[in-house]
């Protein structure tokens, strides 16, 4: 079992900047990937960002390219997900996730990820 425990969700205004992280617990040793996903109301949820924990290989959705930076903290076994320029349209409910174990294929499918966080809410106002 894996516990994953999003926070720094918040309401800013359009331009700032927020950083959420993900505090990963239980059997994560198999698991070589964890993502970033959010699901806007009424919408499907939807891949954000992604990184192996070994080498640090990040991998993102065009929508967020050069506005979010995923990293992590393998000491804290913590992934961090810093969101820069914020547009109205990132809000949403962001949450985090570990992909299928010994899965080292990086990825945004929804799918192939099977623990998830409970989710932390980000609304930006325009």
């Amino acid at each position: 079992q894996v516990q994953l425990v999003e926070s720094g969700g918040g309401l800013v205004q359009a331009g700032g900047s927020l950083r959420l992280s993900c505090a990963a617990s239980g059997r994560t040793f198999s698991r070589p990937i964890m993502g970033w996903f959010r699901q806007a109301p009424g919408k499907e949820r939807e891949f954000v960002a992604a990184i192996k924990w070994s080498a640090g290989t990040t991998y993102y959705a065009d929508s967020v390219k050069g506005r979010f930076t995923i990293s992590r903290d393998n000491a804290k076994n913590t992934v961090y997900l810093q969101m820069n320029s914020l547009k109205p349209e990132d809000t949403a409910v962001y949450y985090c996730a570990t992909k299928r174990v010994l899965d080292w294929v990086i990825s945004g499918i929804v799918d192939e990820y099977d623990f998830w966080g409970q989710g932390t809410q980000v609304t930006v106002s325009s």
